[in-house]
């Protein structure tokens, strides 16, 4: 019985999945009396115990152990010598050895170090490294070779820091965590061991294996980088604020007032390619990709296919890598400062298959910002966009493990993916104001209720013989004639923007945008690659929190909980004064005016059996949270709710808890809303 569906990176493929059936029958077999076995996930690692059925469920999410090719902790006979009844084992990959899994890590990294062969003129053979490289190679090959400590064969040097380093992060170690295992280890072992000291050492013998970053100094209110022709300056030419803090006159090394990192992409982009495990992959969307019309990757979209008809050079090689960069912040401390966020800029290639180019594996950060840049992002971009550049003009000699020969790796942005606030900073349109839809622009519909602006007009993008368009009651008050409005494309755009003037970046730079600037705040330096005017998706949106705040918004008004639901006093009378839906205007008795509960709201009785119903229900284990920890049922509100746990709450448990809670004409557009966001 071949055992190589374990290799397959494809779940959902059904040699695996029968490959599943097949060990879960095993199992059965060799313990016919055990309600719970080791689970051999790459999460459980067979250290865990499960029961039978949760094992099959970990295995579809998880993945199999890659190694683990004998069954011999669920029964597998390995003695196979003495015992003529053992199950015979056929195609089983064989354990590889730590030490050999180092040394093809190295060959991976510098796939042609030893090699003596330059030809010019030959386009498929390897250029030699330069001696910097090569040194680094040699050193990483002298620590692979080293014994751990005389007479260990086991481990060599840089064997037990790769494994040591491989727990700390799959554990998420500190630095002192560490340090102190690391000593704790180091006195167990003999004394001559070749351990080294703490984590700072250890990443210095990893030095050559791993893909650094550069330092860039930033001017303190973010006007400008310290960066190539600015590289010698002391000052801001925008503000004139100084480069370094103040420090006493005896240090010897000056402090910046602020460093962003910038993590380079084309050696993180040429290891793709020089990994036996990712070059083959590289090309799936070109050559394994299922083309029938049916929407499983970015590469069967129209956006996608738009590209390759524009840029048909580009779109021959399958090989260029197609990227996508999403940013966003975050508070490393937690609640410690709330005024603190950090900005990564990230990349992933669509070039992999789809169970793959969104794992965090191939996921890079090339941009780590220290604070809110706010619009002036671009300033940060500017490396990053000058390697694009780079990458769409001349592209990079890389080599290709699958082949075995050279060739011009190139890159493009396909597009960015951001939540609405990055959005405006990412695409120079202010996503607040009476403009803030970035696609209607200024044919947007919007005014000022409830102390608030709203929008309108969402009709106008329904089709020209939409019974909705002749309805007026259940909207706004009026039928809607509307056309859609025009999409602009990105040369219009481009157009538009090189006829304005804005202020230079930076928080000391105050500034009034004209009427003719519309809602545009600067011109996006995206603007600056060849190709960007051309796409027909530039930006998009995270539907995760799009579906978060709607989420929201909705059950928030279902349950009426206070500073969640959108049915407020100001709501009422704002559409009294429209005069429309006089169901839910204000009921006033005398001199006093009273907020009823409205017809899509829960009475206090019902909340409680809805959340009850919520708290009462049980997931597979990794399917989600605990949600019931997030539900008070006496005080009928939730708390606490993350995205993905908004994502099932919305497609899992909303349509069900509400449909005999509800009237229907509530509860069938809540369904139809509950089902819009998978699709």
């Amino acid at each position: 019985m071949s055992r190589r569906w374990i290799q397959n990176p494809n779940r959902c493929a059904d040699e695996y999945l029968d490959g599943i059936e097949d060990f879960i029958e095993f199992a059965r077999r060799h313990n016919p009396s055990a309600t719970r076995i080791r689970c051999p996930c790459r999460r459980c690692n067979n250290t865990f115990w499960e029961t039978i059925e949760n094992v099959g469920f970990h295995l579809v999410r998880n993945g199999m152990i890659e190694t683990y090719s004998i069954w011999n902790l669920h029964g597998e006979q390995v003695d196979h010598a003495s015992s003529s009844n053992a199950p015979r084992v056929d195609n089983v990959e064989p354990i590889v050895d730590p030490n050999d899994q180092v040394m093809g890590i190295i060959q991976d990294a510098f796939p042609f170090a030893s090699t003596n062969i330059n030809q010019e003129g030959e386009d498929d053979v390897p250029t030699l490294i330069d001696s910097a490289e090569f040194e680094q190679y040699e050193k990483l090959l002298k620590n692979a070779n080293q014994e751990l400590y005389p007479g260990c064969e086991s481990f060599s040097v840089l064997t037990a820091i790769v494994e040591l380093m491989h727990g700390k992060i799959k554990y998420r170690m500190s630095n002192l965590c560490f340090d102190y295992f690391l000593g704790v280890f180091k006195r167990m072992l003999p004394t001559d061991n070749c351990l080294p000291n703490d984590h700072k050492h250890a990443q210095k013998v990893l030095h050559g294996l791993g893909l650094g970053y550069e330092k860039i100094h930033a001017c303190k209110n973010n006007c400008m980088l310290f960066y190539k022709e600015h590289e010698m300056l002391d000052t801001c030419l925008i503000c004139n604020e100084s480069r370094f803090k103040m420090t006493s006159h005896n240090r010897t090394t000056k402090i910046p007032q602020k460093v962003m990192r910038y993590l380079l992409l084309k050696p993180r982009l040429q290891r793709l390619y020089m990994s036996t495990h990712t070059a083959t992959d590289m090309r799936w969307h070109k050559e394994k990709r299922v083309d029938d019309d049916v929407m499983r990757h970015p590469a069967d979209g129209e956006a996608w296919k738009q590209f390759d008809r524009t840029f048909p050079e580009f779109a021959a090689d399958p090989r260029n890598v197609r990227l996508g960069l999403a940013t966003d912040g975050f508070n490393p401390y937690g609640v410690l400062n709330q005024h603190h966020s950090t900005w990564p800029i990230f990349a992933f290639p669509y070039n992999l298959p789809p169970w793959k180019c969104m794992k965090k594996e191939y996921i890079m950060m090339t941009v780590l910002i220290t604070e809110d840049p706010g619009r002036s992002i671009d300033v940060y971009l500017r490396p990053l966009v000058d390697e694009l550049k780079d990458l769409w003009t001349n592209g990079v000699r890389t080599f290709d493990k699958s082949t075995g020969r050279m060739f011009t790796l190139r890159a493009a942005v396909m597009w960015t993916v951001n939540d609405f606030p990055a959005y405006a900073m990412v695409s120079g349109w202010s996503t607040k104001g009476y403009m803030a839809c970035p696609v209607c622009k200024e044919d947007v519909t919007s005014s000022w209720h409830a102390g608030k602006i709203c929008y309108f007009g969402h009709r106008k993008w329904l089709p020209w013989d939409h019974e909705w368009r002749e309805k007026d009651k259940e909207f706004d008050g009026n039928t809607e004639h509307r056309l859609r409005p025009r999409e602009w494309s990105g040369d219009e755009i481009l157009e538009q923007l090189n006829r304005l003037d804005f202020a230079p970046f930076g928080k000391t730079v105050s500034w009034t945008r004209p009427s003719t600037h519309l809602n545009w705040t600067h011109k996006p330096i995206f603007f600056e690659l060849p190709y960007w005017s051309k796409l027909k998706l530039r930006h998009n949106l995270d539907v995760m929190h799009v579906e978060k705040n709607v989420f929201d918004t909705l059950v928030g008004t279902i349950l009426d909980i206070e500073g969640k639901t959108k049915d407020t006093i100001k709501a009422r009378l704002d559409l009294e004064k429209m005069g429309i839906r006089r169901g839910l205007w204000m009921n006033r008795d005398s001199d006093k005016a009273r907020r009823d509960l409205a017809f899509f709201s829960m009475k206090p009785n019902d909340k409680k059996e809805f959340l009850k119903f919520v708290s009462s229900v049980k997931f597979p284990d990794g399917y989600a949270s605990n949600i019931a920890r997030c539900m008070n049922v006496d005080e009928g509100k939730f708390t606490g709710l993350k995205s993905h746990d908004c994502h099932v709450f919305m497609q899992r448990l909303l349509p069900v808890g509400i449909r005999h809670l509800l009237l229907k004409d509530v509860v069938k557009p809540i369904i139809l809303l509950s089902r819009f966001f998978p699709n």
